[in-house]
């Protein structure tokens, strides 16, 4: 089972690279902050990638 996530890990690119990097560092505890500020980074270039922008935009 560890060897599976560790290359569904690797496939993922960077992101993967930064959760092997905090699990290694035992720092678990940042991984939700960084899920959560990747998403938002994801939500922004989809808002000014797409006609949905001025929606997105709303919500902040």
């Amino acid at each position: 089972m560890k060897a599976f996530l560790r290359k569904m890990a690797i496939n993922m690119g960077v992101f993967g690279e930064i959760l092997i990097f905090l699990w290694q560092r035992k720092l678990w505890w940042m991984i939700p902050m960084v899920v959560v500020l990747l998403s938002f980074g994801m939500l922004l270039m989809f808002a000014s990638a797409s006609g949905v922008g001025p929606f997105i935009y709303t919500l902040f």
